[in-house]
């Protein structure tokens, strides 16, 4: 046979023997990576040859250290520690535990006390005004001092966490808040109810930020995130039906707060449990694959925590999500907490019955974030959020030009309805676009400086209500869904995650 012409490329043995192969790696049934054992080899070769598959099994099996829990990945992958590492295991999205399940829960009925704190103001308001003898101006610095608690909250979440743990962290957030509600309870001085409302933001801004952390890391993360905002808007239902049909009746406003006071000791005491030895445990579930991640060294040092913060604000998804947030919370909030005002002075109804219609608003995003985030994942997020928006568009300028009491409340619903899927949607991309290694300092940044927007905006509606009355309200929420779409719009594209 002629081969010279091929000699400087192929060397032919002349007499080629097969060793035998390295055992292979494989999964076994319960998930975990290792070689070969070596008795699968004996049946194909002679017996003397065990010794030898036996000691590169070994070797082997030694080069594959067992996967480490899927609360011990989301915590390296979420601390400056991750950066120890070049390389990591995978985040698991496979956790279906009973633990994740009340963890779940957990973070649900947070959500729902959130909801109830952020909704209850709407209803409650021409009432603040009237016992404190206030204008619109003077009732708005509850927004301004929430706004400033959920900017404080941005630059400590990651700290807090990484310092408490995750149930400490709960229970933190929660007992500020309920020191919060003590001291509305107890009717006193305005300035004291204004100081009141800077700890009930700090402390939703923290348990925001690890309830959106937490959910973006599970298997099916938009359906655990619109099921956990789905619970923010009951409590959006609930609290302006409980607190009108109080006031109503005569029952003094800053009452309505025993609820929300007696939800968040619940709560608290729950999280704690539910979230207690969250970093140490080792569940059940198989952990992924390991595969590379993002995590970057300077010269083979360790990130510190103060350059993660810097990466973080320098992320361009980060800023344009906060953008976002903070547009798509001020409009939210600004539509619960004005609406009723905005139909009892341009639309003369009864503030025992306009009351309602916050109420409405909030039904509305509930069953948008139960009934529309699963098709939207389908559909796409991206897709359907830019849908979304333009529809809010629409049903606000009916909401406003429609002179009639029902009809605007019908559309005030169907606002609710186009933009409750809109927040668990963007935080599933968000969380796609950034690194594992900056989730829980993206994410924390984006949910904390961006929903002081919910608290913002409604401060600046307040003043220009002042001024020119509460129509001013319209014109501001489009213009909040006009930066909504052009941040949207900005985001980078979407790609399948390769960490």
């Amino acid at each position: 046979m002629a081969t010279s012409g091929l000699n400087p490329f192929i060397e032919i043995e002349s007499s080629p023997q097969i060793t035998s192969p390295l055992p292979a790696a494989h999964r076994n049934e319960q998930g975990t990576t290792q070689a070969s054992a070596g008795y699968e080899l004996d049946e194909i070769q002679p017996a003397k040859d065990s010794t030898r598959v036996t000691s590169k099994s070994a070797a082997l099996s030694s080069a594959c250290p067992p996967s480490p829990s899927p609360s011990e990945l989301e915590r390296r992958l979420s601390t400056p520690e991750a950066a120890d590492e070049a390389s990591t295991w995978a985040v698991d999205r496979t956790a279906t535990s009973w633990k994740t399940k009340w963890r779940m829960l957990s973070i649900c009925l947070i959500s729902l006390g959130s909801g109830m704190n952020d909704s209850a103001p709407g209803a409650l308001i021409p009432y603040i005004e009237k016992h404190y003898s206030i204008g619109y101006a003077v009732v708005s610095l509850i927004f301004v001092t929430n706004a400033l608690a959920f900017i404080l909250a941005a630059p400590l979440t990651h700290s807090i966490e990484h310092m408490l743990g995750r149930s400490r962290s709960y229970a933190l957030a929660l007992s500020v808040q309920a020191v919060g509600y003590v001291v509305i309870i107890c009717q006193p001085p305005f300035p004291a109810v204004v100081a009141s409302f800077f700890l009930l933001g700090f402390g939703l801004a923290l348990s925001l930020a690890l309830s959106n952390v937490y959910c973006a890391n599970l298997a099916n993360y938009t359906t655990a995130l619109g099921c956990s905002h789905g619970f923010y808007g009951i409590g959006g239902i609930i609290a302006p039906l409980f607190a009108t049909a109080m006031v109503s009746d005569g029952i003094r406003w800053s009452f309505f707060y025993i609820i929300t006071l007696a939800v968040a000791i619940f709560n608290l005491g729950f999280s704690a449990w539910a979230f207690y030895n969250f970093e140490s445990e080792s569940p059940n579930e198989p952990p992924m694959a390991p595969r590379p991640t993002a995590v970057q060294l300077n010269d083979g040092a360790p990130i510190s925590r103060t350059q993660v913060l810097k990466n973080t604000v320098r992320n361009r998804t980060t800023l344009l999500g906060a953008l976002f947030i903070f547009a798509y919370q001020g409009a939210e909030v600004s539509i619960s907490g004005w609406v009723v005002s905005f139909l009892i002075n341009y639309r003369h109804g009864d503030p025992s019955q306009v009351g309602y219609v916050s109420a409405g608003f909030w039904a509305g995003i509930t069953v948008g974030r139960f009934l529309l985030t699963h098709p939207a994942s389908k559909v796409g997020e991206k897709i359907a959020v830019s849908g979304m928006i333009a529809g809010a568009v629409a049903f606000q300028l009916l909401t406003w030009l429609i002179p009639n009491v029902i009809g605007e409340a019908v559309t005030v619903s169907i606002l609710g309805l186009l933009l409750g899927a809109v927040y668990p949607c963007a935080t599933s991309v968000f969380a796609r676009l950034i690194p594992r290694s900056m989730q829980i300092s993206s994410l924390s940044f984006i949910s904390a400086l961006g929903s002081s927007g919910g608290a913002v905006s409604p401060f600046f509606t307040g003043i220009l209500a002042q001024k020119v009355g509460t129509m001013v309200l319209h014109p501001i929420c489009i213009g909040l869904y006009g930066v909504m779409a052009i941040s949207w719009l900005l985001l980078p594209k979407v790609i399948k995650r390769t960490e």
